[in-house]
């Protein structure tokens, strides 16, 4: 059974915060290292000028021990005698505070407020995605597809960078990671994780930049649906016979047509009928909808859809079926209606 999709969000944070610690002992590796060395080298070092002392440490790996016990102040044995080995007793607790408990307070400062270091813990989340939607381009259009990407239960990242603080904040409330980079740079493309993802949805306000993101992703994923924003119609219907683009024009947009396109609904862009914008989509009920056992006149009134073609497991096809009609799984409908409309009846059918 597929997770709820809060749990699938706490898991997700899981494995994210379990990569990012690690992505943080990588960053601090150098000091570490440095403090590793120091503690190595001055117990050897001890050990070999307490051999011309009256008790010499036994061992190299006791003096070590012992150099590593002086850094946190628990020296143990007794005092030596010899000047120079009386310098380790006050010298190794110095070199700890200096190197250790600088390193571990920056350490720990970065582990437990990993929003300081935003850049690096949303790329951390993002690198948990799988089969997910990559949108570029977080305006209001772009919001708004987020929206109804996640309305959807759709997994999605976005790159954007420089986004507007109340989209930020509106987008991180839906726990979706926002990578701030350069989408032209192929490392925002990776950040993204755009060679796992199933669609990318361009929708920046300029066309050639769209296109070249669109050219960029499907290098990375031949795979790749590409869903891209283009604002004269004409340019959209080359790209989309030329190259297989999603494309979309200005007069044709709708935020739920760009997300319904990257959860592989098969959706029409929008017309205008009496000033309200109206899609044709096709929609196959799955095992667990809600929708199962419906009345065709209960899903027309829930939600505000009319059904148009009904078509049944035993390959029968009706067109304005009656509305007592019950919906089976497998069954495939043909509904007409608002985009937003749509995008809760497709949300139901998950």
């Amino acid at each position: 059974m597929e997770p709820h999709p809060r749990q699938r969000a706490t898991l997700r944070k899981v494995r994210a915060a379990w990569r990012d610690t690690f992505v943080l002992l990588r960053e601090f590796r150098i000091p570490l290292v440095f403090f590793l060395v120091v503690i190595v080298g001055s117990g050897l070092l001890y050990y070999q000028l307490s051999q011309n002392s009256a008790n010499p440490v036994q061992s190299p790996l006791e003096a070590i021990y012992l150099t590593l016990t002086l850094t946190f102040l628990q020296g143990f044995g007794d005092f030596p005698s010899l000047w120079y080995l009386q310098i380790f007793f006050f010298l190794m607790p110095v070199i700890g505070v200096i190197i250790l408990a600088q390193g571990l307070a920056d350490f720990g400062v970065l582990l437990f407020n990993r929003r300081s270091r935003g850049k690096e813990w949303e790329i951390a989340v993002a690198s948990t995605f799988n089969r997910h939607t990559v949108l570029v381009g977080l305006g209001h259009l772009g919001y708004r597809v987020v929206k109804s990407l996640c309305e959807m239960d759709e997994d999605v990242v976005v790159i954007e960078i420089d986004p507007k603080p109340d989209l930020l904040k509106d987008v991180h409330f839906l726990n979706v990671p926002i990578i701030q980079e350069d989408a032209t740079h192929e490392t925002a493309m990776q950040s993204a994780r755009v060679a796992y993802a199933k669609s990318i949805i361009l929708c920046t306000q300029n066309d050639s930049l769209n296109l070249q993101m669109a050219v960029k992703a499907r290098s990375l994923n031949p795979d790749i649906e590409v869903i891209i924003r283009i604002f004269d119609d004409d340019f959209a219907q080359a790209l989309q016979k030329q190259f297989g683009f999603r494309a979309l024009s200005a007069t044709g947009m709708a935020a739920p047509v760009f997300a319904a396109l990257a959860a592989n609904i098969d959706i029409t862009p929008p017309i205008s009928i009496e000033g309200e914008p109206n899609s044709l989509a096709r929609v196959q009920i799955n095992p667990d909808s809600t929708l199962c056992g419906s009345s065709i006149d209960h899903c027309e009134n829930q939600y505000k859809i009319s059904v148009v073609r009904y078509n049944n497991q035993q390959g029968r096809t009706y067109f304005h079926p009656e509305g007592k009609l019950t919906i089976q799984t497998g069954d495939t409908l043909t509904i007409l209606g608002n985009p937003e409309h749509i995008a809760r009846i497709i949300q139901a059918n998950k």
